[in-house]
């Protein structure tokens, strides 16, 4: 059999990072991929009627701009390219009023009037400093490359989204605001829940949320093409259930959650660090729904239609009640709704004429409830007529979704509740966090630093461990 430096298991954005950095510095590489088509979270299916082409998990890709690691790679030559819609993300309110996020910081200031100077309070030093502070907020605790600028970051960021919503003063800016820290997936009240809210507006403001032309699947298949150009192999189908399975190699890299890598044979983890990954906690779950619309989202406000996200939860009440009582384990009737419509923007995705909807809300994890009513009732409260454009729907559930994907255990797509005590600190509290008690083996998945996203970044760094650690390599 073939032997290997390096045997990554899991071909999501971090598992494909993680081979690709080994492999860039000439050594051999075998990516294993347990379902047909590689992604993880990447991935672009017809779900619903063929012609419509429908994003599995990821849609809106913030992040995948901002990476320090993407931005790195060659990707435009391997096929990938993206669009940019009008508008970041729109937050339509009952009243009529509707906060948006702008692709500049300027005009998102300017948008929100009265409360324009404090959300440039929040996000100009990070949308002005990224380049700077982005390995320091994109990596494990360690001393900061730019202390200063970290420090002004943290002070805000630190706080719940539930104290720094209070520097604004308009109903319209703090649903914006709580639409923005939502997508930490979890109570408002937590602490670091402003972090969210600040890199993702700032990110917004400074490069876009936007959308890969023929999907989230082509992410993946540019990261693909690009690893395999320099020599790397890839296998599908085969879940690995023991690692004495796999051909000979030096040191093991796993895509996988805390809970995968317990339950992994022939790995002989030691009793202590066993005890402690079983300590790790999962986050809510989600419940998505994807359409095959006749024609776009008729929404009240017309720039809803131009945005490439639209924060369904009304106002900063409602979307914090909704956040807390799915954490509590409860059911909830208005729940905080993501919207996205990517064939308003790339016409690959439906047949002429026709649009596609994705949508998500965030549950209790391991929820058995269907929240696909609850859902369309929020979009059909801000677009009225939405529910007579529905060709047809395809709907996962909390266990179906971990069911497509192993690492989204309960639904909980960031692998593990990113709270204070796990935002770091994940899986364990370490100096060096994707070590496991085997000095051969790693972890590189969302439930390292820096958490969730299509990034990539939880596979560079650890990428980066290992290389350092078993080939004397320093990147």
């Amino acid at each position: 059999m073939r032997k290997f430096d390096a045997i990554i298991i899991g071909s999501g954005p971090n598992g494909l990072a993680a081979a690709i950095t080994f492999q860039q510095q000439g050594l051999s590489t075998l990516l294993i991929e347990g379902a047909d088509t590689i992604g993880g979270g990447m991935r672009t299916k017809e779900l619903t009627i063929p012609g419509f082409k429908h994003d599995v998990c990821s849609a809106i890709h913030p992040m995948a701009m901002a990476s320090p690691f993407f931005r790195s790679l060659p990707l435009e030559a391997f096929g990938l390219s993206f669009v940019k819609p009008e508008y970041a993300a729109a937050h339509p309110l009952d009243e009529g009023e509707t906060g948006i996020l702008y692709h500049s910081l300027a005009e998102t200031v300017e948008g929100l009037g009265v409360d324009g100077e404090s959300y440039r309070k929040l996000v100009e030093k990070v949308v002005t400093h990224w380049e700077g502070l982005a390995a320091d907020i994109m990596g494990p605790l360690s001393f900061p490359k730019h202390p200063l600028s970290l420090a002004s970051f943290g002070l805000d960021a630190l706080q719940p989204a539930s104290w720094t919503t209070k520097r604004f003063t308009s109903v319209q800016a703090q649903a914006l605001w709580a639409g923005m820290a939502a997508h930490g997936i979890q109570p408002l009240n937590n602490w670091t829940t402003s972090a969210i809210a600040i890199v993702l507006a700032a990110v917004g403001n400074k490069y876009g949320w936007q959308i890969p032309i023929g999907g989230s699947q082509s992410i993946a298949n540019a990261l693909l093409g690009y690893y395999q150009s320099l020599g790397g192999e890839i296998q599908t189908g085969f879940w690995v259930k023991d690692v004495r399975d796999l051909p000979s190699h030096k040191v093991l890299l796993c895509d996988i959650t805390p809970r995968q890598l317990l339950q992994l044979k022939g790995i002989g983890l030691a009793s202590g660090y066993r005890r402690r990954l079983a300590g790790f906690r999962q986050g809510m779950g989600v419940f998505k729904v994807d359409w095959a619309l006749s024609e776009k989202t008729p929404f009240k406000d017309l720039r809803c239609q131009q945005a490439a996200t639209v924060h369904l939860g009304n106002t900063y009440a409602e979307i914090a009640e909704s956040e807390q009582r799915s954490h509590l384990g409860k059911q909830v009737d208005k729940p905080f709704v993501l919207f996205a419509q990517q064939s308003a923007f790339d016409s690959s995705r439906a047949p002429e004429g026709k649009h596609t909807g994705w949508a998500y809300c965030h549950v209790p994890n391991g929820s058995k409830v269907d929240y696909t009513e609850a859902i369309e009732n929020q979009i059909e409260r801000f677009a009225p007529g939405f529910k007579e454009t529905i060709l047809a729907k395809h709907t996962f559930s909390p266990a179906e979704l971990e069911e497509y994907n192993p690492n989204y255990i309960g639904g909980d797509i960031n692998g593990g509740i990113m709270d204070i005590s796990q935002l770091y600190s994940r899986p364990i509290l370490a100096l060096n966090p994707y070590r496991t008690s085997v000095d051969t083996i790693y972890l590189c998945s969302s439930s390292t630093p820096p958490g969730g996203g299509v990034h990539g970044m939880c596979g560079y760094h650890a990428a980066r461990t290992a290389l350092k650690e078993h080939f004397g390599l320093l990147l």
